[in-house]
This record gives C-alpha cells, sequence and structure tokens, in this order.
C-alpha cells in the first residue's frame, strides 16, 4: 500500500469512526469537500499543512494519519447515508 493510499485509509476510518461526513470534516479542516473524498480515495497528493488541518479537525497526531493497516484488516466502512435523526424534538 503506498502512502496516499494509508493516508486516504485512516482518513476514512477515522471520520467514520468520530461519526462525521466528509462535508463535516471539510468544513473543520477548512479544505473542499470533493478534496477530503480524493484523498480517502489515494488519488491526492496531500501536503502536510492539509495533514496537519485534517488531523487537528480528528483532534488526532498527524502520526496516526500515516499507520498502515494490518494486512488483511478490512476497509473502512462508510457512514450511513442520510441525515441523522433529531436527538431532541425541534421546539
Amino acid at each position: 500500500m503506498d502512502a496516499r493510499s494509508i493516508i486516504g485509509w485512516n482518513l476514512r476510518r477515522l471520520r467514520v469512526a468520530q461519526g462525521l461526513s466528509q462535508e463535516r470534516l471539510a468544513l473543520a479542516a477548512g479544505i473542499d469537500r470533493a478534496y477530503v473524498g480524493r484523498v480517502e480515495r489515494g488519488s491526492e497528493n496531500v501536503t502536510i499543512t492539509t495533514l496537519e488541518a485534517m488531523a487537528t479537525a480528528l483532534a488526532v497526531p498527524i502520526a496516526v494519519l500515516l499507520i498502515a493497516p494490518e494486512p488483511g484488516a478490512a476497509q473502512p466502512m462508510p457512514l450511513r447515508a442520510g441525515r441523522r435523526p433529531r436527538s431532541t424534538p425541534p421546539g
């Protein structure tokens, strides 16, 4: 697995574990949502500044994004589509 794929794998794994959409992560990191998707697919060369912004938004050290997954690890699952249910009724 190359470095771009490792970063994308970890980014998606951490984002989904925290229940963040690509859009919410992008907003928190100050980057474009489509860019987050390209990074997760491993098709984008990421700068250290962007890595730092994403790691900060995820509240993890940058190094966590660079750790190779265990051999045979399953792909990180996507978030369930659709909006989250409201926790409290409006009003």
